[in-house]
């Protein structure tokens, strides 16, 4: 058995107002080239497939053409993929009777039978070979919203009751599987996992409600996780995030973006390959002061592209003993090559931000802080510590504001 794993996908994402369709396109026509390449028996995408709850049509219509060029190009190929925290569960579980035709499985929330009994046959899906045999188990956990996972009606706290739904799950699949391999796919945050600093949604406060790798057991042989946008392992070689295809934000430029390809044999460890995904689109940080920016802006690439496939461009200046001359913007733009590349972020920094009365940056610090962070420092600043419990229901309160338009679809 050999499958490809990936995750975080964002179709529908746009970076400072740019479309990265071009880029999600490139990377769909590297994945089916890999595709008919390797021949794998599956194809598992750990969530976070469109950016919002609501993704626009063009993103829905990648995703479902990718699908259905993906079975044209290799019939056997099984594909299994789970909701993450960007998206709606209601939303990709609708055309799920259309995409098993596909053998596309869908799974965008947990159901209960009755109170404190999970729904686990819609998780367990059997992963077939080439000869249509069953060689492993998949258990495909969709990211858990506490509404979810306290529907159960145990009265359990939040985390108590995500370790419980787990813990079902992965019972039920030993009893199933009859010694067969087990692969669990999840769209969390593990604790341990390094994040990326502008990217991902936050789904924690601190570690309060990360999950902890002691829920893997050692018979489940490699754990395919989704929400990080790093390629990584978490404590062990077999629990791995796949991360993003594509930079979603200047924080992730350095990344190497990949697919794994896993392949599993009886009683021994996962074998893990990492295939490299081509960046379709560069993404170029230059930050000092006035004079070395321009300098470094001098040096850039002046081959001219199409807007599509420009590199994306951050500048930051800093003062130079001297306030920002009035036309520094006018500067930066005058020494860019034309139509070579897309400056998209532009910042005048600070040496030290803290107190340094410009009310503007005041306001991007702000902009750019989550949720939680602001609610965290608010409680700091109030010479507080709130527990687990109180940061979890504030979790689930915007968790609600995040899906406001869910309601209407499910």
């Amino acid at each position: 058995m050999h499958f490809f794993h990936t995750s975080d996908w964002h179709l529908g994402q746009s970076l400072y107002g740019q479309s990265r369709e071009h880029e999600h396109a490139a990377f769909l026509s590297w994945l089916l080239d890999q595709i008919t390449i390797y021949q794998p028996d599956a194809l598992l995408i750990a969530g976070d497939i469109f950016d919002t709850v609501n993704p626009p049509i063009s993103a829905q219509e990648q995703l479902y053409r990718f699908l259905a060029e993906a079975h044209t190009r290799l019939p056997s190929l099984q594909i299994i993929m789970i909701a993450g925290n960007h998206d709606s569960g209601g939303r990709i579980e609708l055309p799920a009777p259309l995409l098993k035709a596909l053998r596309t499985h869908v799974i965008g929330r947990v159901r209960w039978l009755s109170a404190g009994v999970l729904d686990t046959k819609q998780l367990l899906i059997p992963m077939t070979n080439q000869h249509n045999e069953i060689d492993s188990w998949c258990l495909a956990m969709p990211f858990l919203r506490p509404a979810e996972v306290t529907a159960g009606g145990q009265g359990l706290p939040t985390m108590e009751a995500v370790t419980h739904v787990y813990q079902q799950l992965i019972t039920t699949a030993k009893e199933q599987a009859k010694g067969l391999p087990l692969v669990l796919m999840s769209h969390a945050h593990l604790v341990g996992g390094a994040t990326s600093e502008e990217s991902e949604r936050s789904i924690v406060i601190g570690t309060a409600e990360a999950l902890s790798t002691d829920l893997f057991p050692s018979d489940i042989s490699y754990v395919a996780l989704g929400h990080l946008h790093r390629p990584q392992s978490v404590g062990q070689d077999r629990i791995r995030y796949s991360g993003s295809p594509i930079p979603m934000s200047f924080s992730e430029e350095g990344y190497q973006h990949q697919v794994l390809h896993v392949e599993l044999h009886p009683d021994q460890p996962a074998k893990i390959e990492s295939l490299v995904i081509p960046r379709a689109v560069a993404m170029i940080r230059i930050s000092g002061v006035l004079a070395d920016v321009l300098a470094q802006l001098a040096q850039l690439d002046p081959t001219p592209r199409v807007i599509s496939e420009q590199p994306f461009l951050e500048v930051r200046v800093y003062p130079d003993n001297a306030p920002f001359p009035p036309d520094t913007r006018q500067q930066i733009e005058a020494a860019l090559p034309a139509q070579a590349v897309r400056l998209i972020r532009f910042r005048k920094e600070s040496w030290a931000r803290e107190g340094d009365g410009d009310a503007r940056d005041h306001k991007q610090m702000v902009k750019e802080q989550t949720p939680q962070s602001l609610y965290e420092k608010v409680w700091s600043e109030l010479g507080h510590s709130p527990d687990s419990e109180v940061f979890a229901d504030f979790a689930a309160l915007i968790d609600e504001l995040n899906q406001s338009e869910q309601d209407i679809i499910s």
